[in-house]
This record gives structure tokens, sequence and C-alpha cells, in this order.
């Protein structure tokens, strides 16, 4: 039979790389938020689980469990080959609770001769673990923040820094959103339960680093909220602000965010912030978007709205600041390595 565990014993299994995480949720449960690194295989569908959840509450507790029953039977080959398939010959199910889907579906796939556990208390246990974690940090590594005008590159040096191996906490790419009003076009932005979820698993990862490298953000990203310790982290480290010539910043931005694939997103964005800008520049900038002359809008929406409020959030912090001048992202890249006080591994070679 399957064998039950505890949040901690599942963490510390998948980090051997010898289970697999099966989430037994509807797909619209899976898709709100997960245990990283799970796959679906529902044994319900969002249709079957409002069904069930219908007869529940309307007939009875057995009439629901007799439609679970017969709506199980019809795909039992199909579901126990799934979770046969997938990934390392261990498998943890959960579901929300602890309760009936997970236990069902470790018996069953059990009985079919797999190694299966349950996760105690399903993923509502994982998220209590999550927010209990993240409330016991209280101190970081000393941070590093990339910092600079929009269009820098602040995001795509952290993840080519992160290649390098260094430790990097990208807070845009866990939070799918890359930090403006137009941040979530071609993006579907995470929620903070999913952001929560990646980013304990990040700082865990990366508690004995001897310093961590972050972007400048604001408490807000998308839909999400940073934590107050991590605030307080960027707002006492060293800032690494990057200066790059303006046309480079043009162009990573039309790199990034590929406005001509969709341009209807980007006017409808481009509205709510029309009336902060001065009409003549606003009415340039609407009419360049609409003209596909997307280097121009993005010219103008740097030069007239995204450097002031740069500038003016800059003068509001008082830290310790590295300026690294160069004349595109490689050469930015470069000079971040110079500045950055080598790893343990680095010194070693």
């Amino acid at each position: 039979m399957f064998q039950d565990i505890t949040v901690e014993e599942l963490l510390e299994l998948h980090r051997q790389g010898k289970t697999q995480l099966i989430d037994v949720r509807s797909q619209s449960e899976f898709a709100e938020s997960t245990i990283p690194g799970s796959v679906n295989i529902p044994i319900f569908d969002d249709t079957e689980r409002a069904e069930i959840g219908t007869l529940y509450k309307q007939e009875s507790v057995e009439a629901a469990k007799d439609r679970g029953l017969e709506i199980v039977s019809g795909k039992l080959p199909g579901f126990i080959r799934a979770i046969g398939e997938s990934g390392p010959p261990h498998k943890i199910v959960f579901c929300w609770r602890g309760g009936m889907r997970s236990r069902t579906s470790a018996t069953l796939a059990s009985l079919m001769g797999l190694k299966m556990f349950r996760l105690n208390g399903g993923f509502r246990a994982y998220r209590k673990w999550v927010v209990e974690t993240l409330e016991g940090f209280t101190e970081l590594p000393p941070c590093y923040v990339i910092n600079g005008n929009t269009g820098t590159g602040k995001t795509e040096l952290l993840s080519r820094l992160q290649e390098m191996g260094y430790p990097v906490i990208n807070l845009e790419l866990m939070a799918q959103h890359r930090g403006s009003i137009f941040g979530h076009i071609g993006k579907m932005p995470s929620n903070q339960k999913s952001f929560d979820s990646q980013l304990v698993h990040e700082l865990i990862r990366l508690r004995n680093a001897p310093y961590l490298i972050i972007e400048a953000e604001s408490k807000r990203v998308g839909k999400v909220v940073l934590p107050e310790f991590l605030i307080k982290a960027k707002e006492k480290g060293t800032t690494l602000h990057i200066e790059i010539p303006l046309e480079e910043r043009v162009a990573n931005i039309l790199n990034d965010y590929k406005p001509e694939e969709n341009k209807e997103d980007f006017i409808r964005s481009f509205e709510k912030i029309e009336k902060r800008i001065h009409t003549p520049i606003a009415a340039a900038i609407r009419q360049s978007l609409k003209d596909d002359q997307f280097n121009e809008a993005a010219k103008l929406l740097l030069l007239h709205y995204y450097d002031p409020r740069y500038q003016y959030a800059a003068e509001q912090y008082e830290q310790q600041k590295i300026d690294i001048g160069a004349s595109n992202l490689d050469q930015a890249l470069e000079e971040i390595v110079l500045t950055l006080p080598k790893l343990p591994d680095q010194e070693a070679g």
C-alpha cells in the first residue's frame, strides 16, 4: 500500500530526484497553483468535480461517492497508465486536503504495483509550510541590486548571470511580469501562491550563498507582492547602476516585448497611462503605435515617461551605488562580472 509523508519528507525525496510529484486535483486547481515540479493527472476534471460537489451538497455523501466511483472506474486504465509513465518510478500524489482524491489515487496505483506516497494534508499543508517558511526569513545574505533605466536589460542580465552559476533571485521571471504597465503582455502572470512557492524554494536553494543578486523592483510586481524582508534586503544592498545608450535600450525593449505581435494589447495598456504624459507627446506615442512605428513609440515612452519616473525614484534612496557604463548588454555583463566578488568555486579555480 501507499505511505503517508509530511511536506518536509516530500521535499527531501523530491530533492533526491527519485520521485515524481503528481497533482491529482482538477485542471483549474493545478493552474491556480501547485508544488513546483508537479505534473497534473486529475482524477476528476473540472466538470466532474463540480458535479460530485453538487451531489455532495444537495443529495448525500453516498450519492457523491457513488458518482465518483462510476467516473473513476471508466477512466481507471488510462489514469493508472499516466501515473506509471510520469517520471521516476516512485510517485508522490496529493490533492487539496489529502483526502479522498489522493487516497483513491494512491490506493489504486499501489494495487497496480507502483511505489506510491501520499502527501499528508495535501496542497493545503504545503501552502501552510510555504507561508510559515517565508515568515521565518528575517535576514538574507548581502544583496547586489541590478538597477538602471527601463530598457537596460536588467532581467536579461540576471538570466545570463544565473546561467553562469551566480546566486540570482529572478523576481520578474517568478512573477511572469516585467514590472511595468506593459509587463503582462505575452505572459501569464503568476498569482501570489505560485510566486511564493517558487520564491521559497529559490531562497532555500541559495541559503548558503555568500551574496544574492536581485533586480531593483517595487513592492508589487504584476499580481504579486514582495515580502517585507526582501524589500529591506534590497534597500540595504549595493546597487549596480547600469547605463547603456538610449538606442540600445529601445532595441532591448522591442526584442523583449515584441509589440508587433501584440499591438492592440500595447495600445490598451498605453491608454492607462496616457493622461500622465504631456498631451502632444501622448498623441505622438499613440499615433506611432497605430502606425507600427514601435521604435519611435518606445523612445518617446522612455524619454517622457519612464526615465523621469526612474530619476524621481532613484532620488528617494541613498544606498551604496556602483556605476557601470556600457555600450550594450554584453559589455554590461562583463563589467558586472568584474565587479561582483568571486564565488568560492571561482576562487578555487
